[in-house]
């Protein structure tokens, strides 16, 4: 990483939590990391800091939650698992967890102290899109509360598992243009975020009205996704109302979020996930020994 938080390299592996034991994790980061582990040596070894899964306790290494209220990332809380390469020195983050009411997140943390590395002074709320959608609380620097909400993770329920996966995956070949899918989207945030409790009755009429309106699965799974984000936003208003917001994210997610809040009358600001995420880890590589 340079100054700006630039990447000068990038490897990938499809190989996560859900591929690997705890024994398997070193060989699969040794190998993604090959082309630089070339230039290191057991008296100067490669600092490698790793947030996510990876600390789960079904991970690598587990990394104890660092509690709430606190700051997002603390060094002196990180983990070293085992390595057998003395080539490599790992340092994996903690993730946070608070009691009242019970909560936990893991690699968001990184996010939120990357945003906060730009902008050491925001007071307000994070809201973390995602499949489990975190919502930070921060003031002074530190993560005061935060709620989890499972919108990704029911999307997908409802789309892959329910009777509502023959609406939503339907003919791919029929389209709906642009402008349909938005206000299919912008009604049904609307008709959630001003009745909340009614979207239990809503969802089975996404089905219905693919039976007797021709609604396509492009419109369907719009309404579906307006209906949840809805909700969503709906349950955690007395969370952001009248505070700063911002919205980390990948593109087309953080898009979404920031369009169904500012149709609610909540002003957010956007910030790319993978700028937070590399800030975040950036910011930790000159304190983490």
């Amino acid at each position: 990483m340079s100054a700006e938080d630039t990447p000068i390299a990038r490897a990938q592996s499809d190989q996560g939590m859900g591929a690997l034991t705890s024994a398997g994790y070193e060989p699969a980061l040794a190998a993604a990391a090959e082309p630089w582990l070339k230039n290191a040596t057991e008296a100067a070894p490669m600092l490698v800091l790793i947030s996510g899964m990876a600390g789960a306790r079904q991970g690598w290494l587990e990394a104890p939650y660092a509690p709430v209220p606190g700051p997002p990332l603390d060094p002196a809380k990180f983990v070293a698992p085992p390595t057998q390469s003395p080539r490599l020195r790992v340092r994996i983050a903690h993730g946070l967890a608070q009691h009242n009411p019970p909560d936990v997140m893991r690699g968001e943390e990184t996010q939120i102290a990357g945003f906060l590395a730009a902008f050491p002074d925001f007071e307000g709320v994070i809201c973390l899109p995602g499949t489990h959608s975190k919502w930070a609380e921060i003031a002074s620097g530190r993560v005061t509360q935060f709620h989890t909400a499972m919108t990704g993770e029911i999307f997908a329920l409802f789309s892959e598992h329910s009777v509502l996966r023959h609406s939503l995956q339907g003919d791919s070949t029929v389209k709906s243009d642009s402008e349909t899918l938005g206000d299919c989207f912008a009604r049904a945030v609307h008709e959630a975020y001003e009745a909340p409790a009614a979207s239990w009755l809503t969802l089975f009429r996404i089905r219905a009205q693919s039976l007797l309106a021709g609604v396509t699965a492009p419109e369907a799974r719009e309404m579906l996704s307006g209906m949840l984000i809805g909700a969503e936003i709906a349950a955690l208003r007395p969370v952001w109302q009248g505070r700063r917001l911002a919205v980390i994210g990948a593109p087309a997610l953080t898009a979404r979020y920031s369009d169904a809040l500012t149709q609610v009358g909540a002003v957010n600001e956007t910030f790319d996930v993978e700028r937070a995420t590399l800030a975040g880890l950036s910011t930790l590589r000159a304190v983490v020994h």
